[in-house]
């Protein structure tokens, strides 16, 4: 449950700022938020290209690395940090975790993916919501603020639970990932599906670690998802940006 005042829970079990919140983060992490997500393949669609996804079966085990060993357990500790340190309005901290995440990225295209995603993130948001303090807390991050990075602060700038805001960014990373794959194999909608299923306890087991991780813990064992992210940028025909 999403506790973020301490008014009384009503019988249908929801305050009133409990649904808000809810509300908020179905909507900003919604494949129909329009961070131009779906642009975006992180690299799988070199990855398809070299034979190394072919079916259902190697899109699951690629993404279970991408999430628990490379980018989504690294993006997942840079959320929780920026979260915390805007939560705390500890802007010097904000702008070197937003530095550090963006140098993070291991390729060109992942830095056009995940600075244009922040962005509009931020812009989007702002746009529709009014939110005092949230201006404050983007400009600490000075210039490139990457999307998990901006999930954060203005998660944090909102008063929604971190822990919720973890699972639903993880869910919205995986999600788009399959998405992508499913075009490129392609799959269908019901194996789509069974992969979302089954990495379930992925995703709920990386958000655990990175909720309690620091900064000291982030780091990749992911090359071969990192050299399709960099072998993407001459492949000769593509359908995504990254």
């Amino acid at each position: 449950m999403l506790m973020t005042t301490s008014e009384p829970v009503p019988a249908d079990g929801m305050t009133a700022d409990e649904g808000a919140a809810l509300y908020r983060l179905m909507t900003w992490l919604s494949p129909a938020f329009p961070v131009g997500a779906f642009s975006y393949s992180s690299g799988i669609e070199w990855a398809v290209e070299a034979g190394d996804i072919t079916d259902a079966a190697s899109l699951r085990a690629w993404l279970t690395a991408m999430l628990a060993d490379g980018s989504g357990f690294c993006d997942g500790v840079f959320l929780a940090r920026a979260y915390r340190a805007a939560t705390a309005n500890d802007t010097a901290a904000l702008g070197e975790i937003a530095e550090l995440a963006a140098a993070f990225v291991p390729s060109r295209e992942r830095q056009l993916e995940t600075s244009t995603q922040g962005r509009a993130f931020i812009d989007i948001a702002r746009a529709a919501w009014t939110c005092d303090g949230l201006d404050d807390l983007v400009s600490a991050c000075g210039g490139v603020t990457i999307y998990p990075v901006a999930v954060g602060l203005v998660s944090a700038a909102h008063k929604i639970p971190l822990a919720p805001v973890m699972h639903a960014f993880l869910h919205a990373v995986v999600s788009n990932w399959i998405s992508a794959g499913a075009r490129l194999v392609p799959l269908g909608q019901t194996d789509s599906q069974r992969i979302l299923a089954a990495l379930e306890p992925v995703v709920v087991a990386t958000a655990s670690r990175a909720l309690q991780a620091s900064l000291d813990d982030l780091g990749s064992a992911t090359f071969r998802a990192d050299l399709a992210s960099l072998r993407h940028e001459t492949q000769y025909t593509r359908l995504f940006r990254s």
